[in-house]
């Protein structure tokens, strides 16, 4: 008898998944901040047990990798949350004028740079949360160059969606590193 191996199994037992406790009625923002979590949660599970593999890229020529992701979340929560909704003037931490994608780019193999993605990312996810639990709701606004004003509301649902895609392609890099699948 073989290993039926199928997609929808989980990473790790549904009865330690925190991901499933998720609410499903009640308090908006308690529930996007829910999905957010979980968003969050999977790019970790997707990393897990990583180190210099993080850095490996999807196929030529792109720079796409896991750390990269790292990387471009910690920008993109950064900037919304940080810049955008609080305004505070708070430089790009990978990412400038002239390397517009050294998120990706300087994703490479080196310790530190694993330790400093991670680190940036859960900082600027722990401000983002913060931020978020502090609100005084989901109408608060915030004045974007790309978008123009922007709710806290739209904001956490960008978020969500932002996960989600760069989650499926996590998916797609974790199981060319060691042929991971998994929800």
């Amino acid at each position: 008898m073989t290993n039926v191996r199928r997609r929808a199994e989980m990473f790790v037992e549904a009865e330690r998944d925190g991901r499933l406790s998720a609410r499903t009625t009640g308090d908006e923002r308690e529930m996007l901040a829910d999905f957010l979590a979980a968003q969050r949660t999977t790019l970790e599970m997707k990393c897990a047990g990583l180190q210099a593999e993080l850095s490996r890229r999807s196929v030529a020529p792109s720079t796409l990798s896991l750390l990269g992701i790292v990387r471009h979340l910690a920008e993109v929560e950064r900037r919304w949350f940080r810049c955008v909704l609080a305004g505070e003037d708070a430089p790009p931490l990978f990412v400038s004028e002239a390397r517009p994608d050294h998120d990706f780019e300087g994703a490479l193999p080196d310790p530190a740079v694993i330790a400093e993605a991670w680190e940036a990312w859960r900082a600027e996810v722990e401000f983002a949360d913060r931020f978020v639990a502090g609100a005084p709701d989901l109408d608060i606004e915030g004045e974007d160059g790309w978008k123009g004003k922007v709710s806290l509301r739209w904001v956490l649902i960008h978020m969500v969606e932002e996960y989600a895609r760069h989650n499926g392609h996590a998916d797609l890099l974790r199981e060319r590193i060691d042929g991971a699948i998994g929800v």
